[in-house]
């Protein structure tokens, strides 16, 4: 299906969105979508017969577990109430312990790699499949950006891409970013990542912004897209013509005219990378002797890869997010910057959707936040952690300001019990926080 170009829609840029010209389609959190009702924004854009394409984030394909059924659920609800002709997920892991590990369950809040071995090519796989089954529409998936690097990987990023195609028959979502990104990082070559992967098997492109500091490339999307991710860009374009290129930008929004010029120098782009003579051809299969021996897919996982991936992805989180030591062959210095990220990360979100949070403790809440993350690693969603956090405030003593405890028990009794405050009550406290305040 060609797709053409589009933009990530985001209830802040609704609007923006909305009156942007040229605009195809767009692309929707799924996760931040009721199953059964729409955004009024997105309602309108469909009147208009514009393509609202879902995109996962939570199902973590890449992890030991097999999928979800209620997440797979969710995620097919909402590309039916979209009438969507494909969803989108990662190839990636967001949790892991739980019982292939006998340990307590732990979410990244985050896309992690997997690691390019057989092994865990093989539990992708059938969680794909399982994914496939489950969903009304076909599904693409999307290489993601990594901090970190596998010791002992086994493919290289292109070969292990087609092989899942090649298994699956899954659509890809090549993140012209995310291989800038592993090139900055890790030194990985788009290029040859490009040469090796399936072109004929991408359902479209993604375009982001982001910032280097200190050496590391860090894939904000909240930064204008650089002129290298656009080289990047034209390097697939020379290979072939994408069916729908889409930009993505997720924080620091700027005003509609800026977005309306990333969109120009996307357009630009492709126009210039186009090859005169039509697309080159896809890439030959890989070799026995780059990509290793393998037979055709196996009908199931072999026994035993799914605990082995559990190990080895329960470590390496524990270690993200729990202060455990490093997994052997890791890189130290690059697991600190991830650890860092991650906790970043929580504290961003987490004032995202529960913005009261840091309007209650004022300047205190980041350093709060932090020392937080350290003793408690996240074993639920981001509004879990919003609650968790603010318990844990309440119990060690704080805020110290008497006015800012009050609104903060307040704020956690309405959320955590099994039913919200009647008005009356709500009417009664917020008298009480005047009066005390004055």
């Amino acid at each position: 299906m060609e797709l053409g170009i589009g933009i990530g829609w985001r209830p802040e840029i609704a609007a923006e969105v909305e009156s942007l010209s040229g605009i195809d389609w767009v692309e929707a959190v799924a996760e931040n979508l009721c199953a059964d009702h729409l955004p009024d924004s997105l309602v309108r854009l469909r009147e208009r017969g514009v393509t609202v394409v879902p995109h996962g984030v939570a199902l973590g394909l890449g992890g030991a577990d097999r999928p979800d059924p209620d997440r797979l659920a969710g995620l097919a609800a909402r590309a039916e109430l979209l009438g969507a002709p494909l969803v989108t997920e990662h190839i990636a892991f967001v949790r892991a312990g739980g019982p292939l590990t006998a340990s307590p369950r732990l979410e990244a809040g985050h896309l992690l790699p997997v690691p390019r071995t057989w092994d865990a090519l093989d539990v992708l796989c059938e969680n794909v499949r399982i994914a496939q089954d489950s969903l009304p529409v076909p599904l693409a998936l999307e290489n993601i950006a990594a901090l970190i690097t596998w010791p002992d990987e086994e493919l290289t990023e292109g070969q292990f891409l087609a092989e899942l195609v090649g298994r699956t028959g899954v659509r890809l979502l090549i993140d012209v970013a995310n291989l800038h990104t592993n090139h900055v990082n890790l030194g990985q070559d788009p290029a040859k990542a490009l040469d090796e992967l399936p072109v004929e098997a991408i359902a479209y492109v993604h375009v982001a912004g982001g910032v280097e500091r200190n050496g590391v490339w860090h894939d904000t999307h909240a930064h204008p897209v650089s002129e290298p991710v656009l080289e990047v860009l034209a390097e697939l374009r020379s290979r072939v013509d994408p069916p729908g290129v889409l930009l993505e930008r997720d924080d620091a929004f700027p005003p509609g005219a800026e977005l309306a010029g990333e969109l120009d120098a996307i357009r630009a782009t492709l126009r210039k990378a186009a090859p005169s003579a039509g697309p080159r051809p896809g890439p030959a299969p890989a070799s026995d002797d780059s990509a290793g021996t393998r037979t055709a897919a196996p009908t199931a996982v072999p026994a035993g890869t799914r605990d082995r991936t559990a190990v080895a992805q329960t470590a390496l989180l524990s270690a993200l997010v729990a202060g455990t030591p490093a997994p052997e062959g890791f890189d130290h210095r690059r697991l600190r910057v991830q650890s860092r990220a991650l906790a970043a990360k929580r504290a961003d979100v987490v004032a995202k959707v529960a913005p009261e949070l840091p309007e209650i403790l004022g300047d205190g809440y980041r350093a709060a936040f932090l020392a937080y993350v350290g003793s408690r690693p996240m074993s639920g969603g981001y509004r879990r952690d919003a609650l968790d956090f603010a318990e844990h405030v309440l119990i060690a003593g704080g805020p110290a300001d008497p006015v800012a405890r009050r609104r903060l028990t307040y704020w956690w009794q309405d959320r955590s019990g099994a039913r919200p405050p009647r008005r009356t009550t709500r009417l009664v406290r917020a008298a009480r926080a005047a009066l005390v305040g004055k």
